[in-house]
Formats: structure tokens, sequence, C-alpha cells
């Protein structure tokens, strides 16, 4: 059956002709998209008293601290995980028996999450809005910690990529679905207890963290703040969360990766933004595929010209929600995601666009495939973009052949974090969903119907 090189045929599609997507056509074809739809690949818990632990954790973030809370109980947020010792900043970061190739490095912001339940007097009283995401530094961070003295609240290595890759790492950890996957991730954490929480975090989870901590640096923090309406209120403390290091080590590393995520946050700092064009250069000239998450309406509005930059030139794979997609197309809210997804896709290969409730799209060549949502009673919505994404890269890492599996797969993810409180899809319900998956697999290559695919038009 006739195959053709994505870049390819979004010239024969396109009604953009003279996009620069264009320019990239002389690089060797690496996701091919068939007549049928079809595609391939070419190259192949724990509770300890804040005082004892999670004061150590700041006190030597900075020698003027005034994260002076003493009386709060703070729980590891993945209970799956042995104990950590968080109170050790000379954490092992040695990284032996590497791997040869990595099947997904992840580049993105290290951050450490603090995530508690606040009433609205809480936020009142500190002066902040409800709903809202800002950044803070050092001085506000201690502030809204000591007022939070008496609460309890969890500790995580958070971040939405983070949680895409442990995912990934926990469905690509069960032998029923092959070879273990690779999974690693690169960004920037301190030479600080955070750091090391975060580092052993990821390890625990079979994600390997292979940036080097910053001596000096400190840890980036979230502080998530939930009021009982399920509205999340949240403290970014950068920290050296956003300098991302370009060396010879780091090249290496990325030559020998089949897929490259890039997280759009990362956006955000302009020093930044000018090493992730020169990392997606060398994933390109390395065959590697590369995905851009969306991350946040808020940040494609403020860099916007740069995230088109990337996607246009070096994306193979974009996520984003309905509202990030809409943003990405200067649409407006009442224009349908599937819309967006369409447009997108004729500039990217792989396109991502998910809807909550109401399911999500897979763009391929200016067409979006409806994927049906996947049915759970929601317990937790958050996270659920994350594990959705973790879905479109196991199908792609495994060799899944059509759209349709790969996203279904996807929205059973998604369902499955969806329907639990957290954002980590635990490892007892990847291996549910990797044993079905098999079971589906044999059932498809038996009686195949790629014809059924809702490929919209509209």
């Amino acid at each position: 059956m006739a195959e053709t090189t994505l870049t390819s045929a979004l010239s024969l599609v396109s009604p953009f002709p003279n996009s620069s997507r264009a320019s990239s056509s002389s690089l060797p074809p690496r996701l091919l998209i068939r007549s049928n739809n079809t595609f391939r690949h070419l190259n192949s818990s724990f509770t300890y008293t804040f005082r004892s632990t999670t004061e150590a954790l700041f006190a030597r973030s900075s020698s003027n601290s005034s994260d002076g809370v003493y009386n709060s109980t703070i729980e590891d947020d993945d209970d799956e995980d042995d104990a950590v010792l968080v109170d050790n900043a000379d954490d092992d970061c040695s990284l032996p028996d590497l791997p040869d190739r990595w099947d997904v490095l992840g580049l993105g912001q290290a951050m450490v999450d603090f995530s508690g339940i606040v009433n609205d007097e809480f936020l009142m009283r500190l002066g902040l809005e409800k709903g809202t995401r800002k950044v803070v530094y050092h001085e506000e961070r201690g502030r809204v910690l000591q007022a939070m003295d008496g609460c309890s609240y969890k500790a995580a290595a958070g971040g939405s990529l983070s949680n895409t890759l442990v995912a990934l790492a926990r469905l690509g950890g069960h032998p029923m679905g092959g070879p273990a996957l690779n999974v690693a991730m690169a960004g920037s954490i301190g030479g600080d207890p955070l750091g090391g929480f975060y580092r052993t975090k990821l390890r625990r989870a079979n994600v390997s963290f292979l940036s080097a901590p910053v001596k000096d640096g400190t840890t980036g923090t979230v502080i998530v703040l939930t009021t009982s309406d399920a509205q999340r209120t949240m403290l970014a403390y950068q920290g050296t969360s956003s300098y991302i290091k370009y060396d010879s080590s780091m090249e290496s590393i990325i030559s020998k990766t089949n897929i490259l995520v890039i997280e759009g946050y990362l956006f955000e700092f302009p020093d930044t933004i000018k090493t992730i064009k020169k990392i997606c250069q060398v994933a390109r000239d390395s065959g590697a595929l590369v995905a851009v998450t969306a991350s946040d309406v808020t940040c494609i509005e403020r860099h916007y010209d740069d995230f088109w930059e990337i996607m246009e030139n070096y994306a193979d794979i974009v996520f984003a929600n309905s509202d990030e997609a809409r943003a990405f197309c200067h649409f407006s809210s009442e224009e349908s995601p599937i819309s967006s997804t369409q447009y997108l896709s004729h500039f990217v290969p792989l396109v991502s666009v998910t809807d909550g409730p109401r399911g999500s799209y897979i763009g391929v060549k200016g067409e979006a495939l409806y994927i049906p949502p996947s049915p759970c009673m929601p317990v937790d919505t958050c996270g659920a973009g994350d594990a959705y994404a973790s879905g479109i890269l196991y199908g792609l890492l495994r060799g899944a052949s059509d759209l349709k599996g790969m996203g279904t797969l996807a929205a059973r993810v998604a369902a499955t974090v969806v329907g639990q409180q957290g954002t980590r899809l635990r490892v007892q319900d990847a291996a549910r969903l990797v044993d079905s998956l098999a079971f589906n697999v044999k059932s498809q290559s038996l009686q195949a119907d790629i014809g059924s695919d809702q490929i919209s038009s509209l």
C-alpha cells in the first residue's frame, strides 16, 4: 500500500502553501501516514512531620529562609513509592546502567508541588485571587507556607510533564506490552534537599532525571491551594527551573532519543527559547520525533510567535486542550475544537486535542478524528490531559497501527486518572490498561475495520 510522508502530504492538502513547514520536507521522513489513515514511525506512602523534614527541605535553599512552618503535616502525593529520605542534599546523582537509547526524553520544569485544601477566607486573608496562577518570590512563598501552619498537605515531584512521563513509564513497564520503555526527563533542579526529593521520586517511578543539580541553586516549587468548589490557586516559585543547560552531554542524550517532548511552560523564558531551538534541531537531525505540550492559554498568548516557530519548523506532535488549540488558531471560544484540530493539522503532522467530558480529537492532514470519552465517575480532573498524552506516546512507541485505537487507549488512561484522587496513574491501573490493550490488539488483528474511523470533514 502506498505510503506518503506527512510533510509531503501536507504540501498536497494544505491551503497554506507558503507555510514554513514545507522547508523541512528535505529532511528524512520519520512519521508516515498511509492512505487508510494508519501510520508508522520509521525509527524504531509515608507521612512525616513538617519540622523534621520539610523545614530541612527549605533550610538549605536560602540562608535567610522565611519558610517558618513547624506544625503542619505533609504527606507524599504518591503512596506507591517507598519512603524517600529527603533530608539529604547530597543525593547520589550518578546514573548507572543507562540505556543505549531513550524512548522518550521530556524537557521541562522540575518543580515540587505542595498541595493543600483551604477555604475562601484563607485566600482573602492573603490577598490571593482564587483560580489564578502567579509567579511568586521566596518571601511570598514563605509567607503562604507560614499561613498554612497547622494544615495538612501533600508533596510531589510535580508538573504536567512529569505526570505524563510517570504514566508512560508505568504503562511501558508492564511485561505484557513488550520490553520496558526507557523514559527520562531533563530540566533544572537545585543542589538542595528539594532537588534530591524530586530526583528520587522520579527515579522510583522508573523515570531517570538526567540533568545534574545546579550548585547553590534552588529547586522550584508550586503551592496549589484548592477550595471546596474545586478551584485551584497556584503560586509558582521558579527557582532554577527556568534554566536549561545545553552542552555536549545534553546533545549526546538528545541524539539517542526516539521522542523528545518539550513542555510549553519553558516558553515563558526568552533565554530558554533559544536553547529549545538548538535542542529541537539536534532532535530533528538525529531522526527523533519532536512533541510540544501547549501547557497554558496565557502562556500561548504571551509567546504566540515563539510557539509557532517551533511548531512549524520542528514539531511532529502537539498536545493541547480545546482552549489551548483555539488560542493557537486565534479562534473564538464559540469555535468548535474540530475546526482548531483541523487547522493545526495543516502545520503539524499529528495533533491531539482534548475536550474534557466531550471527548477528544486527533488531527492529521487537515482532518479531525473524533475519539469518544471513556466512561468514568469523575473525582478529580487535574492531570487528565497529561494522562491522555501518555496514552498517545505509548501507542506510538508500541507500534499501534491506527489512530482510533491509539486515541481510545489515551482516553481510557485519562478516564482512569479522572476517576481517582491525584494526578498520577497508579501502577496497578497501568497494568490493567496494558492487559486490556493486548486483548484488544489481538481482537483487532482478526477483524480490522479502519473504514469505521470517524474522520470529520466539517
